[in-house]
């Protein structure tokens, strides 16, 4: 049965009625045409489809939209348009801890998430919170090193 769900989505009210099986990551992708997330494994372990829900990194693929009820929901365009966005943009770059850029969104969001809880403080917590995400390019340690600067270590 059909469900009329209320959120906010990169700061803006949406509504929109929604079926029980839709999931967070194709409504975001196909309804609200927002590409940032991405699909990859479908089960919570490579982190391209990464979304921030009241501040915390949710899998948007195992996400359903009706969960979102009620819940703020940021994807990395939604981030891109924050003015703390170029500092990660910039560390990212410096480090070049991005190749073909399919997972960056994820990381990026994954690691605004552990500063604003203010868990982006050492190399292991840091390594635990990116556990989740999976990069087949780069080898990790220009994501590490680009991490350890928005840390504020050397």
């Amino acid at each position: 049965m059909s469900r009329r769900v209320q959120l906010e989505v990169n700061g803006e009210a949406v509504e929109a009625v929604v079926e029980p099986q839709d999931l967070l990551l194709d409504f975001l992708r196909d309804r609200l045409g927002l590409k940032g997330p991405k699909r990859s494994c479908e089960v919570q372990v490579c982190g391209t489809c990464t979304v921030l829900v009241d501040g915390l990194p949710v899998s948007s693929c195992c996400m359903l939209a009706c969960e979102a009820e009620g819940r703020e929901v940021l994807t990395i365009e939604g981030f891109a348009a924050h003015e703390e966005f170029s500092e990660f943009q910039a560390a990212f770059t410096r480090h070049a801890a991005l190749q073909c850029g399919f997972c960056t969104g994820g990381f990026v969001l994954t690691l605004k998430a552990l500063r604003d809880s203010g868990e982006l403080s050492d190399e292991a917590e840091i390594r635990h919170a990116l556990d989740s995400n999976v990069c087949r390019c780069t080898g990790y340690q220009s994501i590490l090193a680009a991490a350890r600067e928005l840390a504020g270590q050397p």
